[in-house]
């Protein structure tokens, strides 16, 4: 098979979809893969690291798009990506399609085969293609709040860990998954006074083993959401329901109750975010402020760190995506795990979440599968 990995064009997005070791395996596999020229930029890899790892450069994405039979990228394709998508071409990446109307349709009607990162699942129920981009989120989303905290960024002006004699500053943590326990790690290394938010009290059980003691648990409740929430110097959004779009929990009507300055940062922005005043932001312009707190809600929040988190999800997709170059769409059908990625076949929806917060008709991937 031909793999093509194009340069990504989303804002301050400097991740790359192939680094050159995973090139290497590729090759090794027996497949042909096609890069386009800059792809690596952003991690410190030129196209002779490519060209050394087996690879041949493109001059620009139409020729990879045109020549390859799967195409693995970072983020979500574009308007003018999608447009150069083919019936019987494999697209892997990540999609987040349930608040993405106009990137459905065009993927729809591309009739390309999209297999998700982020639907992907594993034995233990979890998402092990979301989870490394999940860990840098929540790690970053500390540091990037830290940053928006400080007054002359449109802060409060507190600092996270306190000094001997002050207070730490408050950090409030919306749900106990991946994100939020490295949010919470974060946070709680940098000194702060830290809680964290969730409506499952196993998994509150086990935040509280983790941490010892050192950070606060708390079972989800308006009343709870609103007092963690009005008292928090920062809150970190890390709600996810696989697939689908993220649930609101903090209301524009509860911004009124916190304080002047303090920071949202929404890592759940890619699913539609859960803030009610929420909308997706870049890393040239990463906050803004509605009244009075400052929201940081960037969709492709690694991207800041490509280095890091190019090497981290290229140790996640590389698996699955031998096994698509291997097998083609019998991969699909031999792994139940990979499957549970397909969310959109030959102009159809195949996943769930995302059909029904669309509104289109669910087709069971077995079923087009097999047709």
């Amino acid at each position: 098979m031909r793999v093509g990995c194009p340069k990504e064009i989303k804002n301050h997005e400097y991740r790359v979809g192939l680094t050159p070791g995973s090139v290497r395996e590729y090759i090794a596999h027996g497949h042909e893969v096609l890069v386009e020229t800059g792809a690596g930029a952003g991690i410190g890899a030129d196209d002779n690291a490519y060209r050394a790892a087996g690879a041949t450069i493109a001059k620009t994405a139409a020729d990879v798009f045109a020549k390859s039979d799967m195409i693995v990228k970072v983020k979500e394709p574009q308007p003018n990506e999608w447009v150069q998508l083919r019936d019987g071409q494999i697209l892997y990446t990540y999609l987040h399609l349930a608040p993405d109307p106009d990137q459905t349709k065009g993927l729809l009607a591309s009739g390309v085969t999209a297999i998700a990162y982020e639907t992907v699942t594993d034995d233990r129920g979890g998402l092990p293609l979301l989870a490394p981009m999940s860990e840098v989120a929540g790690r970053l989303s500390i540091q990037a709040g830290a940053t928006a905290l400080q007054k002359a960024n449109g802060g409060r002006g507190v600092l996270l860990g306190g000094v001997p004699g002050v207070l730490p500053g408050k950090v409030t943590v919306l749900g106990g998954g991946v994100v939020g326990l490295h949010a919470a790690k974060m946070a709680a290394g940098l000194g702060a006074d830290v809680t964290i938010i969730d409506r499952s009290i196993p998994r509150l059980r086990q935040l509280d083993d983790i941490f010892g003691g050192r950070v606060h648990t708390r079972y989800s409740t308006v009343e709870a959401l609103e007092e963690e929430c009005f008292s928090a110097d920062i809150v970190v959004g890390a709600v996810l329901i696989p697939g689908a779009a993220a649930p609101k929990l903090v209301t524009r009507e509860m911004l009124s109750g916190m304080k002047k300055g303090s920071v949202l940062v929404d890592v759940a922005i890619d699913q539609g975010g859960c803030f009610e005043t929420s909308h997706a932001t870049t890393h040239a312009e990463p906050t803004y402020e509605v009244d009075g707190v400052i929201h940081y809600c960037v969709a492709n929040m690694p991207g800041a760190v490509p280095v890091t988190s190019a090497h981290a999800l290229n140790n996640a997709t590389l698996h699955y995506g031998l096994q698509l170059a291997d097998k083609g769409l019998k991969a699909l059908v031999d792994d139940h795990h990979l499957r549970n990625g397909l969310n959109v076949h030959k102009g159809k929806i195949t996943n769930r979440a995302v059909a029904e917060a669309l509104g289109y008709e669910l087709v069971e991937p077995k079923a087009v599968l097999a047709a």
